[in-house]
């Protein structure tokens, strides 16, 4: 099959999306410092953080409905100009010396707002400029991609606050989001218009979800994972950190994650499971090993090698999951069944992030983490016992897709 990046279509989008990956890996860290250097308050940077949120969970199920009535190409471009302004007007409020708060938490509310529309029209974006033959290839190509800016954002945001400072690093994400821009003007993306009520798509959409128990299954073991995900990344500090070294040790955990994630999606690329979803499943199912060593107080370098092998069955997943939605769900409906599975998979981390200091200061870490590891193990390992999980077959070999039935 001829690689997808012989496509003009796709090469165009796969440096875009390539260009704006890069500038949001930079502003996690940058944000943080950016906030905290300008208040000197923790509660400034949650509520920033909770301004972007918000409403992109707020907006996602009304961003798949428009994804899938407009052409995912004119809705993406649309957010990256929305986004590019938002970030350049942060990045003149910290460059000008005497940032407003309220301004910088309004700016990242639109972006977050821009972000729910932009979400859903990845999917559709690749399956309107790929044939389906090359739909594993080019969905490991963003996974590695997305892989490789986690690993590089954090470096190159150190780079740029030190030597130019904060608002440095949101000039050059605004700048991504318009190449961004600029390059999606030039692809052209099939589409199947769709002219019904708001309610209807909605409604089309869930019982798309509602009717493929591969599907719907397998969200609620993802909403686990990410949920868990938050408790690791709110206990875990305060464990490392207040042991001799223990920052370099967690810094340690987190880069050797990243490697793995790399590593999973390059792995995702070369092998086609006969049964991909059940696989990938499993792999998350992983995410318990360090999550469970952690709460037993094991080795460190045991710990931190079970997190990089976790983080690799993150890696594979992405490329099979994707491939796999995209050939089961119809064209017309890929964007709001993609939306359903953003809306669980970030509704579910604000939750972790919210209990796990709770759980802590009344019973420690361990209880937390355990707590985390025995749900996201039975989540992910309890999908295998869904007729669908076990069934679906990789796009091109003999399995049956199966809907569950209709209530």
């Amino acid at each position: 099959m001829p690689h997808p990046l012989r496509t003009r279509a796709f090469r165009l989008l796969f440096i875009g999306r390539t260009l704006s990956l890069l500038g949001d890996a930079v502003i996690p860290t940058a944000l943080s410092l950016a906030v905290y250097l300008a208040t000197g308050s923790t509660g400034a940077l949650a509520l920033v953080l909770g301004c972007a949120m918000v409403p992109k969970l707020l907006l996602l199920p009304l961003g798949g409905v428009v994804g899938d009535r407009l052409n995912a190409r004119t809705v993406a471009l649309t957010t990256d100009l929305v986004r590019c302004a938002t970030q350049l007007f942060v990045g003149a409020e910290l460059l000008g010396g005497d940032p407003a708060l309220w301004q910088i938490a309004l700016a990242e509310a639109i972006g977050g707002a821009a972000g729910a529309f932009a979400m859903p029209t990845a999917s559709p974006l690749i399956r309107g400029t790929v044939p389906e033959s090359g739909l594993l290839r080019a969905n490991a190509l963003m996974a590695v991609v997305n892989s490789s800016t986690r690993l590089g954002g954090p470096a190159l945001a150190g780079v740029l606050i030190l030597t130019a400072g904060p608002g440095w690093a949101f000039v050059l994400d605004g700048a991504s989001f318009a190449v961004s821009a600029a390059l999606l003007s030039a692809v052209e993306v099939r589409h199947v218009p769709m002219r019904r009520s708001l309610l209807t798509d909605l409604k089309e959409g869930w019982s798309e979800v509602r009717g493929r128990d591969w599907y719907w299954t397998s969200l609620i073991a993802h909403a686990a994972w990410n949920g868990a995900a938050a408790v690791l990344m709110t206990v875990g500090p305060a464990l490392f950190v207040r042991e001799p070294g223990g920052k370099g040790v967690w810094v340690a955990l987190l880069q050797t994650g990243a490697v793995g994630l790399l590593l999973g999606s390059l792995l995702a690329g070369r092998i086609r499971p006969r049964r991909p979803v059940l696989v990938a499943n499993l792999g998350l199912a992983t995410y318990a090993l360090p999550l469970g060593l952690l709460a037993a107080h094991a080795p460190v370098a045991l710990t931190v090698a079970a997190y990089g092998v976790a983080q690799a069955g993150l890696g594979f997943l992405g490329p099979a999951w994707e491939t796999s939605v995209q050939s089961a769900v119809p064209a017309h409906a890929l964007a709001r069944v993609t939306s359903y599975d953003w809306l669980l998979s970030l509704g579910a981390m604000p939750l972790g992030y919210a209990l796990a200091p709770l759980a802590t200061s009344a019973w420690g870490a361990e209880v937390p983490l355990t707590i985390a590891a025995v749900v996201v193990g039975a989540a992910c390992l309890g999908t295998a016992a869904a007729p669908g999980v076990r069934r679906f077959g990789a796009p091109g070999k003999p399995v049956k897709h199966t809907l569950a039935p209709q209530a």
